[in-house]
């Protein structure tokens, strides 16, 4: 089997890596804070100290870090990983990042012989936990389809975009709707509970319409219960919504509901809420009109 380094161990990359584990695949793992790196290495995992070194010793190297940043330190850094490449070897990257930054990693492998595939994921805590994110991809088919293997031992389905950038792209796209449906659920059912409604009796209500969503159903049922606990961060959208607004106006496109999204995710994190489950923007909605969705 290949051997795979991975580099970045928040929520989603522990349980990407523990999965990986299960399946049988020799894995070395990277973090910028080494103390994530002692569970993994406790169920097999070897430990590598710099990106660099991690790269050098693998067929396969995915990386998730947080945003462009943790690529710039974690790839393109003193003693990132593109200085460990090698030919033949293939950069799989999973970041939620700008479309431009994952053609930059591209190019570099290219450079070095290497591949590269860039393929963010849809899903949270659970879904990474239960080898059920849904992967979309960008880069040659020939090396997607090779790295399919792998693929479906972290994820439910896997879908190919086409060249390198359109992973990146379609994340950012389909992150735009996730914002845009917590956002409308939050301003219906303030309305609703402003207008004397049963919180429980308005859920069930979308849970069987045609406008139903998995995220009205998981995210409803949180925000009822006022359990914000992360899967994940606030703050995580924020970067992802200040990602979506900048690609978006790289390429001209106007977006106004997108805009107020974003600026209602904004108050909520200068409100102290980044560490809080994303849906936590809710509460600036509930605030502007005074009520407090809630179970009776």
């Amino acid at each position: 089997m290949e051997k795979i380094a991975f580099l970045g161990l928040g929520i989603m990359g522990h349980n990407i890596v523990v999965n990986l584990l299960k399946a049988g695949y020799p894995v070395t793992v990277y973090n910028r804070t080494a103390a994530k790196t002692k569970p993994l290495v406790e169920l097999g995992a070897k430990k590598a100290a710099t990106p660099r070194e991690a790269a050098a010793g693998a067929d396969v190297v995915m990386v998730m870090v947080n945003d462009d940043k943790g690529i710039e330190d974690v790839f393109f850094g003193k003693d990132g990983v593109e200085s460990g490449l090698s030919a033949g070897q293939v950069v799989i990257d999973l970041t939620t990042c700008m479309p431009k930054t994952s053609l930059r990693e591209a190019a570099a492998c290219e450079a070095k012989g290497a591949k590269f595939l860039d393929a963010p994921v849809f899903g949270s805590k659970g879904e990474s936990r239960d080898a059920g994110l849904w992967i979309i991809i960008g880069g040659d088919r020939a090396v997607f389809e090779k790295m399919l293997p792998i693929f479906k031992k972290i994820s439910a389905t896997q879908h190919y975009m086409g060249e390198n950038g359109k992973g990146s792209s379609m994340k950012l796209v389909g992150n735009l709707v996730v914002a845009s449906q917590i956002e409308a659920l939050g301003e219906a059912m303030t309305l609703a509970v402003k207008a004397g409604l049963d919180p429980k009796d308005v859920l069930g209500v979308l849970h069987v319409t045609d406008f139903k969503s998995p995220i009205f159903d998981g995210v409803g049922d949180s925000l009822c219960r006022r359990d914000f606990s992360p899967s994940f961060y606030l703050k995580l959208m924020l970067k992802d919504a200040n990602l979506i607004a900048a690609f978006a106006q790289e390429l001209n496109v106007s977006m106004p509901a997108s805009a107020a999204t974003r600026e209602v995710i904004k108050a909520a994190v200068n409100k102290g809420w980044g560490e809080e489950n994303a849906s936590a923007f809710i509460k600036v909605l509930e605030g502007l009109s005074n009520v407090e969705v809630k179970y009776k």
